[in-house]
């Protein structure tokens, strides 16, 4: 795409006005990286390169000199051109081909994802290596600021420059990009992706937050119940919703360690009124850091057919207090207090019987449809991880409440049929 004359003018006479040498040459090599080599819109690139331009003009001025300075990785916003010195400590598998390399990259303020174009036709980076790097782009990926290191990027390994020792941050104070945190892994939940390995809940004393790990030569698994201190884990954020990520991260467990995690409990109210999928007996993969569901053919999609599986007892549902439902997931131990279905008297059952499975989600159904329970857990992700459940008795206004929902919900969708029908008419 050829790049539009006006712009590289536009741009040019902005610098003139605040006292710069305009070089269009450069500027039309920024702007053709951008637009055509990075796919960025042509007003986005003009934005970005105007920004770049202007702030050479201001360090120029303010130091008389020609040569590029270096800040810091905490400084680099989205939009920005940077020079930095910093230490590979993480790399990971790229999940493009137009990517060479993807990973962190790190100095004394903190630290920043980086991706490594193919187009680029640079050099290796080596994990634990410093490099100068001059004019990368940093743009944002998963709400978080993300390097890109392209052909017009300037790489040059260098000495140690110093010993990097990050420090944990409490999980209450995580935000978009990377961070050291010290955690105790509360949950591990089945993976729900092929090409995810491990996904569930960590926590400090300061709250618990969602983490996720992907395949990768470089990943390392975390176990239930354990204390972990993960170096530069990434902190990605969705739809307003913080998670971690610890692809390619630096894992060390501190052996018989303990750490008291914040509850961050919500209490709910309800009627049972959905058991989901998954509920019941379920079959786990016993490999070290697997905890994926098998299939009724003891097929783990990581580990192909189990036959030395372990089993486990877990209900998902929905609670309905008449205003609104809310999913739930118990884990066997509230289970088993919950319905006084042990997993071993669960087990027997699907042994002994010709409905195997079935009868133990039948037996569930059994005690649980249609009865009021107050539970109390933790919310994540629109799920509410149950840590305690009783029932409760009948109340006949909360009752009455549910009923009027129920019936609200029906004349809706009688009303949608006979607006339908009579479109057909």
């Amino acid at each position: 795409m050829e790049i539009d004359p006006q712009i590289v003018e536009r741009i040019s006479r902005k610098v003139s006005d605040m006292g710069g040498v305009a070089n269009e040459a450069k500027i039309r090599s920024k702007l053709n990286l951008l637009i055509n080599d990075l796919s960025i819109p042509a007003d986005e690139a003009e934005r970005m390169v105007t920004g770049e331009s202007l702030k050479e003009v201001l360090k120029n001025s303010a130091s008389g000199s020609q040569n590029a300075e270096f800040g810091k990785i905490a400084d680099a916003n989205p939009g920005d051109w940077v020079n930095i010195v910093g230490k590979v400590v993480s790399l990971s598998t790229p999940v493009s081909p137009a990517m060479s390399q993807t990973g962190i990259i790190a100095d004394d303020s903190g630290a920043i994802r980086f991706v490594v174009w193919a187009k680029a036709n640079a050099p290796t980076l080596e994990l634990g290596s410093w490099y100068r790097l001059e004019s990368a782009t940093v743009d944002e990926y998963r709400g978080s600021p993300s390097m890109k290191i392209h052909s017009g990027t300037k790489i040059e390994e260098v000495d140690e420059v110093c010993t990097l020792i990050p420090q944990p941050v409490p999980i209450s104070g995580i935000k978009p990009g990377i961070a050291t945190v010290r955690v105790k892994v509360v949950q591990n939940w089945e993976p729900r992706h092929d090409r995810m390995m491990q996904t569930g809940m960590v926590g400090d004393e300061t709250g618990s937050v969602k983490f996720v790990t992907w395949k990768d030569d470089s990943s390392t698994a975390v176990e239930e119940g354990k204390v972990y201190t993960i170096y530069y884990a990434g902190v990605d954020e969705y739809q307003g919703r913080l998670s971690l990520n610890f692809t390619g991260a630096t894992i060390l467990e501190e052996e018989g360690a303990s750490l008291d995690v914040a509850d961050g409990s919500t209490t709910l109210f309800g009627a049972f009124l959905n058991m989901g999928p998954g509920s019941g007996v379920i079959k786990r993969c016993p490999v070290e850091g697997c905890t994926r569901v098998l299939n009724r053919q003891n097929y783990c999609p990581d580990h192909e057919v189990q036959t030395d599986f372990r089993y486990d007892l877990r209900v998902t549902g929905v609670l309905d207090d008449g205003v609104s439902a809310r999913n739930i997931l118990m884990q066997r131990e509230v289970v088993e207090a919950v319905t006084g279905i042990t997993l071993d008297k669960a087990v027997e059952i699907v042994q002994s019987s010709p409905l195997g499975l079935d009868d133990v989600v039948d037996k569930l159904k059994e005690v649980m449809m249609g009865r009021y329970f107050r539970c109390r857990g933790s919310n994540l992700d629109g799920t509410v991880l149950v840590s305690s459940c009783e029932f409760v008795d009948y109340d006949s206004e909360k009752h009455a409440a549910l009923i009027n929902r129920a019936s609200e919900s029906v004349e809706v969708l009688q009303s949608a049929a006979s607006d339908n029908q009579g479109g057909k008419d």
